[in-house]
């Protein structure tokens, strides 16, 4: 007779096939995650300390636990990896930021926000390339190539702006919310798109043709990356409005709306491209297409589930962080004495600063002196504000900084090594120091009855030179003198109206959006929906 096995005897051998530095790994992290949660909803109101600084340090006093469980070894669940990172962790990050992101006040502060997130960034990686050029080879017995220089710039110019955020309200302080998110978006790209620049290009011979080289690969992976994300979207919205999957199941709907999205990052990084840019536009674009073209439950789920991959992520992410930081063998492997590690890293440290304030401040003047109504000048106390939200470091310069000096040819790994040590100290002590008084910061810089005046100024000009712009009669004047006088003084809101026309009478009749009614009809759309 043939005794089958028990059940219990199936589980008992399928997990014994699984390595128990991974079980202990996901234990671990799991229980860390519900620690974070509660305590975040406990220090909801705290004025010093937010959900990112928690799981950080809760990351920190973990990592702690390990080393001395393991009597100060080397452990896998300390190693930092930069493709779990940015194939699994980022994505929905940036997704949900573009899905999520109220659309006409990122648009009606995007000329701002171009400027900070690309010249800005841009800017800040010359100044920070220059002074780490000037610098760092002299500190100590570091010797780094002009790769290794160019690649701390861009390392270096990628600001952390989640932890700002969490602290920072879009309905009480609206421009400066709107600038700083959008800005650390679109760094969190260029810094990428920058990186990758430099790492594709032949360094033996430096010369003006090389500069151009490397601005014209910028170029191509910025506008390739957009076009791709919106195209796939609009995929997506097309696919979504044409086949009804509503009729049927709501939750191919939602299936294919999260498939399509990852499928866009994923494509982008097979094709060499910036998936972060990618999954950004393809987010802004299905929040105005796809959404609306699914049922009212379809329209529930997605938005909470995506709000809800964001925040793990998120959270994970500032865990991962803080255990990578007592990761022994890059600590071992630096043999560089305390003075020199100090002396790197607060080398970083001024580097960030200078290369921030070096383009926060000259940009939001030049701005202002463009721009006829005061409303929408940035004041600066608005200033400040905004160079401080992007001292912040995180996970993505901690993974390209990972990335660049992990496995360098060219670089000796005493120097490596010193260069991610002091990386994660600048990460550290940013989002520790600089996280914690950004809150009581802004609460005694920011004084609350001039934001809100300038928030509700703002939008009164703004919906009062859209109804001039809407009146034929001011526009259809001889020679456009009345539409070139409103495109000088309303650029965002003339492009807006002409945007409106286009979409209703072009896009919305093929890709569907608000007003497109699915077969199996949904709740309706409340006001802020549909903004």
């Amino acid at each position: 007779m043939v005794v089958l096995p028990s059940p219990l005897h199936f589980s008992t051998s399928f997990l014994s096939s699984a390595t128990a530095s991974t079980i202990v790994a996901l234990c671990v992290f799991f229980a860390l995650l519900c620690a974070c949660i509660i305590i975040g909803h406990l220090l909801e109101d705290s004025r010093w300390a937010n959900e990112s600084i928690t799981a950080l340090f809760l990351g920190l006093c973990s990592g702690l636990v390990v080393l001395l469980v393991t009597n100060f070894q080397s452990h896998d669940i300390l190693v930092f990896n930069e493709d779990l990172f940015f194939l699994y962790l980022l994505p929905p990050i940036i997704f949900n930021a573009g899905f999520q992101v109220k659309k006409k006040r990122f648009f009606r502060n995007f000329n701002h926000i171009l400027l900070f997130g690309v010249l800005g960034t841009v800017i800040s990686f010359c100044l920070i390339s220059l002074g780490a050029f000037l610098l760092i080879n002299r500190i100590g017995e570091v010797n780094l190539d002009i790769q290794d220089i160019l690649a701390i710039g861009a390392i270096l110019s990628a600001t952390d702006s989640v932890c700002t955020l969490q602290v920072l309200s879009q309905d009480e302080t609206p421009l400066l919310y709107s600038i700083v998110f959008g800005e650390g978006v679109v760094n969190d790209a260029m810094s990428i798109v920058i990186f990758n620049s430099v790492q594709s290009l032949n360094f033996s011979s430096i010369n003006a043709v090389k500069a151009l080289e490397l601005l014209g690969t910028f170029l191509y992976l910025f506008c390739t990356s957009t076009i791709l994300g919106v195209a796939v979207g609009l995929l997506s919205a097309y696919l979504i409005k044409t086949f009804y999957f509503g009729r049927h199941s709501t939750d191919r709907e939602v299936a294919l709306m999260m498939l399509m999205a990852y499928f866009s990052y994923m494509i982008a990084e097979l094709l060499e491209l910036s998936g972060i840019l990618t999954i950004f536009f393809c987010g802004i674009v299905m929040s105005h297409y796809t959404w609306h073209n699914v049922t009212g439950n379809s329209r529930t789920t997605t938005k909470h589930s995506f709000a809800t991959m964001s925040f793990i992520s998120e959270t994970f992410i500032f865990l991962y962080v803080g255990m990578d930081a007592l990761d022994i063998d890059n600590w071992k492997a630096s043999k560089a004495s305390i003075g020199t590690s100090i002396a790197v890293s607060s080398t970083f440290l001024a580097l960030v600063l200078i290369g921030r304030a070096a383009f926060v401040f000259p940009i939001a003047n030049i701005s202002n002196y463009f721009v006829t109504r005061e409303s929408a000048k940035i004041e600066f106390r608005s200033q400040f504000i905004i160079w401080w939200a992007g001292l912040m470091r995180g996970a993505v310069t901690i993974a390209l900084s990972c990335n660049q000096f992990s496995h360098s040819e060219t670089t000796s790994q005493e120097d490596s090594a010193l260069m991610i040590t002091s990386t994660i100290t600048l990460v550290l002590f940013s989002t520790m120091v600089f996280g914690s008084i950004t809150k009581p910061l802004i609460e005694a810089v920011l004084l609350k009855h001039s934001k809100q005046t300038t928030s509700d100024s703002a939008d009164y000009h703004e919906e009062l030179g859209l109804l001039f712009l809407e009146s034929n009669d001011s526009i259809e004047q001889s020679n456009n003198q009345p539409f070139l006088r409103w495109m000088m003084r309303y650029p965002a809101t003339t492009v807006h109206y002409f945007w409106r026309q286009f979409d209703d009478n072009f896009m919305r009749p093929i890709f569907g959006g608000w007003g497109f009614v699915p077969v199996v009809p949904g709740t309706p759309l409340t006001e802020e929906e549909i903004s």
